[in-house]
């Protein structure tokens, strides 16, 4: 039998890691968020010659893997098509904005218009608004007025909330996601963003949230108002939205007149003309 004498004289020590345990305690506890390439280099600036095959098995021993969080993954957005609504509360669009105060605090304004005549329902301001704060918003303006068909919103973390897509299912609302990095797809609520940016927040300075609200809310007056509209035949959205109920209003037959219109029938030319060819043609027979 032959063995190598290092072999015969082997003596089984076990494996003392409580240094390296102790080292990578000590530096995840006050660095959680670092992997395991930057705790090795920092042993090894230290002048620690531990190799890495080592200095990783008892970092996965210990389980000190950072877990890295997975992107959430959006459905395919379906292009919807830019629609002007023929009467009001048919489609809403909502969107957010940002700014600051003097002092650097961040605020949010979230804004909602009715795409029928481009009427700003509500500007809401806080420094914080999460998705309960949308749905309590939208319920009040439903309380105020009709409940909308549509709302149009992008993929923002508040509108893919559960909360609100529940919200609006039991509200029976369709909710209509643009695609991702196409905001022109919700062109009417960009348009009153660039307005109210333009007029308002590039204008003024602000000291308080209570400043914020009180001229948001003098600006979405005066925009619902008296600002004239080039796309709505230069009047304010309640103007138009006024003239045009009266225009329906007019055109609606009373109530005691049971007098139908009836539609013309549609006749495709070349049926026509060849019905007063054959005419032609008999008129002719007849007549030889």
């Amino acid at each position: 039998m032959r063995l190598p004498r290092s072999s015969y004289g082997y003596q089984w020590r076990p494996k003392d890691d409580s240094v390296i345990q102790d080292a990578l305690t000590s530096l995840v506890s006050k660095h959680p968020s670092i992997g395991f390439w930057q705790c090795y280099y920092r042993f090894r600036n230290r002048g620690e010659l531990w190799n890495h095959k080592r200095v990783r098995r008892v970092y996965r021993m210990m389980k000190l893997n950072i877990r890295r969080r997975a992107k959430k993954r959006l459905p395919e957005r379906v292009k919807q098509p830019l629609i002007i609504p023929s009467a009001p509360n048919q489609t809403w669009s909502i969107d957010f904005m940002s700014d600051a105060l003097v002092d650097g605090r961040k605020f949010r304004m979230l804004n909602v218009i009715d795409d029928y005549n481009r009427e700003s329902l509500a500007i809401e301001v806080d420094t914080s608004l999460p998705s309960l704060r949308v749905v309590r918003v939208l319920t009040r303006l439903i309380n105020q007025r009709r409940k909308p068909v549509h709302i149009r919103v992008d993929n923002g973390p508040e509108f893919i909330s559960h909360k609100l897509q529940q919200w609006c299912d039991e509200n029976q609302i369709t909710l209509q996601y643009i695609q991702p990095g196409r905001p022109m797809q919700n062109a009417y609520i960009e348009r009153n963003n660039g307005s109210l940016r333009r007029e308002l927040l590039n204008a003024y300075l602000f000291y308080s949230l209570t400043e914020v609200r009180t001229m948001t809310e003098e600006w979405r007056i005066d925009y619902n108002t008296e600002r004239p509209h080039k796309s709505l035949a230069y009047l304010s959205p309640l103007k138009y939205a006024e003239l045009n109920n009266q225009q329906i209003a007019l055109s609606t037959p009373a109530s005691g007149n049971h007098s139908k219109i009836e539609a013309q029938p549609v006749v495709d030319k070349a049926d026509e003309q060849q019905t007063i060819f054959l005419e032609n043609s008999n008129q002719k027979l007849t007549e030889l």
